[in-house]
């Protein structure tokens, strides 16, 4: 919805500010293309919620990551979300 309203903005000679977001707009639908070719589902943009599809003793899981974690500790069944979230075997919290 927001796509349209941008471009006629900067096509009718709108706004500097305008033209930026909808560089930002274009950058970030590029970056999540990217991510969703990985297999990768960015669950909560907010928090920042990445989920990696993965295989763990025989069965579909997600590897989750959330911004600001240095690393991927946590994994959850794929309909846990976020609240079933459960460290990885060998890592320390």
């Amino acid at each position: 919805e927001v796509w349209p309203v941008l471009e006629k903005a900067v096509g009718n000679g709108g706004s500097r500010k305008a033209g930026e977001l909808l560089e930002l707009f274009k950058q970030f639908e590029k970056l999540m293309a990217e991510l969703q070719g990985y297999g990768c589902e960015l669950k909560g943009l907010e928090q920042g919620l990445v989920d990696f599809p993965a295989v763990m003793h025989g069965r579909q899981v997600y590897l989750c990551w959330q911004y600001n974690e240095p690393k991927i500790q946590y994994w959850h069944d794929i309909d846990a979300g976020f609240a079933g979230r459960q460290r990885l075997s060998g890592e320390k919290g």
